[in-house]
């Protein structure tokens, strides 16, 4: 039975010039304040400060993800979100027959019910996000191997570098549970020559 492990993931944007990672901590401070004063602004100024909310949807079986920087986590964002990743995995081979999320409020949601259709939806335990280990794992690999790897000096920088990492987490990447070979070869109907 293919499962799908769903979940968001906030991410602070990045200012322009570069954040504190980049710039030191001292900088972020003056950053900070900068937000905070009433239309001061400094070099490092970026008064489109903010988050993106990465949401994530992975096949239990393969690792396969797909995943999608979005501007919110509200209800009919994830809803939407899932219609996308189900027609996804449906052109890649995967029948999805079950939904695993965490208890947010946009899960619970009848948008989000009405979204999943004939499929099964089974929340973690309240505080459990262990239960939802894979989409948590490739939250912590993004930011390990995407979001902080290196210093971006934009956002914009960062967000047009995601598509490509994802490409090489789905087709290139090695995962030590899967024997250290890359997703794409758990999925034979990858290219979607097949259907």
């Amino acid at each position: 039975m293919e499962i799908s492990h769903v979940d968001v993931k906030k991410l602070g944007k990045i200012p322009a010039g570069g954040g504190w990672r980049m710039l030191g901590l001292a900088a972020g401070k003056r950053n900070k304040q900068a937000d905070k004063s009433s239309g001061v602004q400094t070099k490092y100024h970026n008064p489109v400060r903010g988050y993106h909310f990465i949401h994530t949807a992975i096949d239990a079986h393969s690792r396969l993800a797909y995943s999608e920087l979005l501007t919110d986590e509200r209800k009919d964002t994830a809803a939407d979100f899932w219609v996308r990743a189900n027609a996804w995995f449906v052109t890649h081979g995967i029948d999805v027959r079950k939904v695993l999320t965490d208890n947010g409020s946009c899960y619970r949601s009848h948008a989000f019910r009405d979204a999943l259709g004939n499929i099964e939806h089974r929340r973690t335990r309240p505080y459990r996000p262990q239960t939802n280990g894979k989409v948590e794992r490739f939250h912590r690999t993004l930011a390990d191997e995407w979001a902080y790897a290196r210093l971006y000096t934009s956002d914009a920088e960062r967000c047009e570098e995601y598509p490509r990492w994802l490409h090489t987490y789905n087709h290139h990447r090695g995962h030590t549970a899967l024997g250290g070979q890359p997703p794409a070869n758990r999925v034979p109907n990858l290219s979607g020559q097949y259907i």
